[in-house]
């Protein structure tokens, strides 16, 4: 239960009948941009914009890199829903909150969800500029407790349990690295670790995510994803690597500039992932 009585469930039904009395579409499928990829709104046309501020019970942006507004329109002729940047658990927000943004773009009607984000790459062949996708996650705030499904589950939202073996739908996958080779770009495969923040991870902590697997590490995504898996949406992970982790204590005292390094590489590639996003979408209409 939130703090109002009210649940999660609640919550969102309500925010989803004050959107559909204002919205002429009913998006199929949903994307979430994430740190410094807001311009892909750009690429939305017809667009009706709500600012999160004015929709109700939605958590507000507060990160440099992220506009804070849900966009309503056709992309490669396909009715879509995207949010221009997300929040964060550690902006202070509840895993609830956090995601609540998703459960309403699957309860507006979206089927498939595509979610974006910026990480640092642990996995040593990886590169700054490289587009990851995402294959599988590791979720240590939610190995720690912090899950967004805890709490009473509503049946009509999805199971109590929701099996994971297939959280990043294979058949997205394969039709990402296909529109990437249309288009001529390169692109990964890896696991995604996630980790609250905000702080940058320490060398030795990112050598624990590198011994158990991670191929990149960010401060976002699974919580969406598992919200979008219980309710039964398909989804597809996208990870900008936008910097290279450092495995070693450091020998000098000055401090990095890395969320502005994040933002600057995202605003160098932004256009790659928004032509990709553009063709994965157009190859999905037929059928859709």
């Amino acid at each position: 239960m939130c703090a109002s009585g009210a649940t999660p469930f609640r919550l969102a039904e309500e925010a989803v009948e004050w959107l559909r009395a204002r919205v002429r579409r009913r998006p199929v499928v949903a994307i979430v941009a994430g740190s410094g990829l807001g311009g892909l709104v750009h690429a939305v046309s017809e667009a009706e914009r709500f600012p999160y501020a004015d929709i109700p019970h939605f958590p507000v942006s507060t990160v440099a890199g992220h506009a804070g507004e849900l966009i309503v329109g056709s992309l490669a002729g396909v009715e879509v829903c995207l949010m221009g940047g997300r929040v964060h658990f550690y902006e202070g927000y509840t895993m609830h909150q956090v995601t609540l943004p998703v459960r309403v773009m699957a309860g507006l009607g979206a089927r498939i969800c595509i979610v974006t984000n910026a990480a640092g790459g642990i996995n040593p062949d990886f590169a700054v500029g490289d587009i990851m996708v995402i294959r599988d996650h590791i979720n240590l705030p939610g190995l720690a407790g912090h899950n967004p499904l805890r709490g009473p589950n509503d049946e009509r939202w999805g199971p109590r349990f929701p099996d994971l073996s297939n959280a990043y739908s294979p058949t997205l996958r394969r039709l990402a690295r296909q529109s990437a080779g249309a288009l001529g770009l390169t692109v990964r495969e890896g696991v995604y670790a996630m980790v609250a923040g905000p702080n940058y991870e320490t060398p030795a902590e990112l050598r624990l995510l590198r011994l158990v697997g991670a191929d990149a590490v960010g401060m976002s995504t699974v919580p969406e994803v598992l919200v979008a898996r219980h309710a039964g949406v398909r989804v597809l992970g996208l990870s900008l690597i936008t910097n290279k982790v450092i495995l070693e204590p450091r020998e000098d005292d000055a401090p990095l500039e890395l969320h502005q390094e994040v933002l600057d590489v995202g605003a160098r590639r932004a256009d790659d992932v928004r032509r990709l996003i553009v063709e994965i979408v157009t190859r999905l209409a037929p059928t859709l």
